[in-house]
C-alpha cells in the first residue's frame, strides 16, 4: 500500500475576477454575478463546499486570518437606497453611504493592494479597470447613486465643443475613452442614476485655464442632469487642511429642470479640530525620523528658503490641524511631522493615518474595537491608501443631504436613521 503524502500545498486563492464575482454575489444576489457558482464549484476543494457563502469565508479566513468583517453591507431589503462604488479606493464613499442605510451594489478599483484593504472591511472584492467594457457590463441596470472619487487626468482634446455626442452606444468618441471622467459619464448615460456624487481635487475648477471644468460642467449639461459644486476642507471633520470639490447632480428627466443641491444645508461641527486628538499613546520608536533623515529635511528646507521657495517639511501645532496628508507620505513624512520632546520629530502611524482621514480607529477615535478599520496591506502600502483617500465623514455630511434631498423630490421613500 503506497505510504500517504503528509506534505500540505499551498492553497491556490480565486482569482481577481473570481473574487469579485464570488463576493459580490454573496453581498447582492444579483444574477449578473451567477458565474459565482461556478466559482464556488471549482474551488470546492478549498472549502470541501460549493457554496459561494462558505467560500468567501474560507477565503476572507485565509487571506486575513480572520472571520468577521468590520463594516458589514446593508442587507438586501433592508436598504434605503442602492448606490455604485466606483474608484473605490479603500472605501471611503463605501463607509459613508453605508453608514446613511444605503447598499451598495458594484464596486471598482484597480489596484490591488486597495482591493484587499476593501475587502477586509466590508467583504466586496472590486472588480478592476472600469475602462474595460467586460467590466462594465457588470454593473447593474438600475441603482440610484453613482458616486466616486475619479482621477482628474489632463483632458487631451483641444477645443472640446458644448455639444457633445452622445449617440454611440458605448459613450464617447474613441479619443476620449482615455479619460476617465467620459468613463463615469459614459455609465450615467446609459443607467440613468438618480444622482451622482463625485469628488476631486479642488485644483479641477482652475486646471487648464478652467477648460477642463467647463467640459465637465458641459457634459453634464448634455447628460441633462443638474451640477452642484463646492469646495470645502476636511479640517471640519479631522485635524487636516484638505480642500476638495464636492460635486453633485440629478437627473433633471426624473426631478425637472430645477432640481438642486443646497451646499448650505449642511452642518458642520462646531468643536475645532485638534491634531493631538488622533495621536497614539505610545507609537513604536521607528517612526522617529533617523538623525540622517531629520538633517537632510532641515537643509533642503534651508536651501529652497533661500531661494524664495516654500518647500519643506510641516511641523504640526498638536493644538491646529496638520497640512495635507499626500500618497508620496511613506517616503518621508516630511509633509506631517509631529514634534517630540527631546528628540527628533516622527511621522504618523498608519492607524494615525486612519484616524486622521475620519476612519474609525480603534482606540484613537473609536471604543469599537470590532468595528475598526482593519488594515491588512504594508505600512507603505497603506500610507499611500490613506494619502489618497477621501475625508469619510465629510463624504457622510455631503451624503446625507443627498439623500435628504431625493426624498424631498421624491426619488425615495424609505427613511434610515444615521449610523
Amino acid at each position: 500500500m503506497a505510504a500517504t503524502s503528509t506534505k500540505r500545498t499551498k492553497l491556490k486563492l480565486p482569482d481577481e475576477l473570481d473574487l469579485a464575482l464570488l463576493t459580490h454575489y454573496h453581498s447582492t444576489g444579483d444574477q449578473r454575478y451567477a458565474a459565482a457558482l461556478e466559482v464556488a464549484a471549482k474551488n470546492e476543494f478549498f472549502t470541501r463546499s460549493s457554496s459561494v457563502s462558505d467560500t468567501c469565508n474560507a477565503v476572507f479566513k485565509a487571506m486575513f486570518n480572520k472571520d468577521e468583517i468590520p463594516f458589514t453591507p446593508v442587507e438586501k431589503g433592508k436598504e434605503s437606497f442602492t448606490f455604485v462604488d466606483l474608484f473605490a479606493g479603500i472605501g471611503g464613499f463605501r463607509m459613508a453611504l453605508q453608514n446613511l442605510g444605503g447598499r451598495c451594489v458594484f464596486t471598482s478599483e484597480w489596484d490591488k493592494y486597495s482591493k484587499q484593504t476593501y475587502f477586509a472591511n466590508y467583504g466586496d472584492y472590486p472588480f478592476g479597470d472600469i475602462t474595460k467594457d467586460a467590466i462594465k457590463a457588470y454593473i447593474p441596470e438600475k441603482f440610484d447613486i453613482i458616486c466616486g472619487g475619479f482621477p482628474c487626468q489632463p483632458f487631451s482634446i483641444a477645443g472640446v465643443s458644448k455639444k457633445i455626442s452622445l449617440g454611440r452606444n458605448h459613450g464617447f468618441a474613441d479619443e476620449k475613452q482615455g479619460n476617465l471622467f467620459f468613463h463615469v459619464a459614459d455609465i450615467i448615460d446609459k443607467h440613468r442614476p438618480k444622482a451622482f456624487f463625485l469628488e476631486n481635487v479642488k485644483n479641477l475648477i482652475s486646471h487648464d485655464k478652467k477648460k477642463t471644468f467647463q467640459v465637465i460642467k458641459d457634459t453634464f449639461e448634455e447628460l441633462d442632469y443638474s451640477l452642484d459644486f463646492k469646495i470645502i476642507d476636511g479640517s471640519h471633520f479631522v485635524p487636516q487642511h484638505r480642500e476638495r470639490i464636492m460635486m453633485v447632480g440629478f437627473d433633471k428627466r426624473q426631478f425637472g429642470q430645477d432640481v438642486q443641491f443646497n451646499f448650505g444645508n449642511l452642518t458642520f461641527p462646531e468643536e475645532k479640530q485638534a491634531f493631538k486628538s488622533i495621536m497614539e499613546a505610545d507609537p513604536a520608536p521607528k517612526y522617529t525620523l533617523s538623525d540622517k533623515l531629520w538633517n537632510y529635511l532641515q537643509e533642503y528646507a534651508k536651501k529652497h528658503k533661500a531661494k524664495g521657495n516654500g518647500f519643506g517639511f510641516g511641523m504640526t501645532n498638536l493644538e491646529g490641524v496638520s497640512r495635507t496628508i499626500s500618497a508620496r507620505y511613506y517616503k518621508d513624512g516630511a509633509e506631517i511631522l509631529i514634534p517630540q520632546e527631546g528628540k527628533n520629530p516622527r511621522r504618523l502611524t498608519p492607524r494615525e493615518a486612519a484616524a486622521l482621514q475620519g476612519y474609525p480607529m480603534y482606540p484613537i477615535n473609536t471604543s469599537d474595537e470590532q468595528h475598526s478599520l482593519h488594515i491588512p496591506v504594508s505600512e507603505n502600502q497603506a500610507y499611500r491608501q490613506f494619502g489618497n483617500s477621501v475625508v469619510m465623514p465629510l463624504i457622510q455630511v455631503v451624503g446625507e443631504e443627498l439623500i435628504n434631498t431625493l426624498r424631498r423630490v421624491g426619488g425615495l421613500e424609505k427613511s434610515h436613521k444615521v449610523a
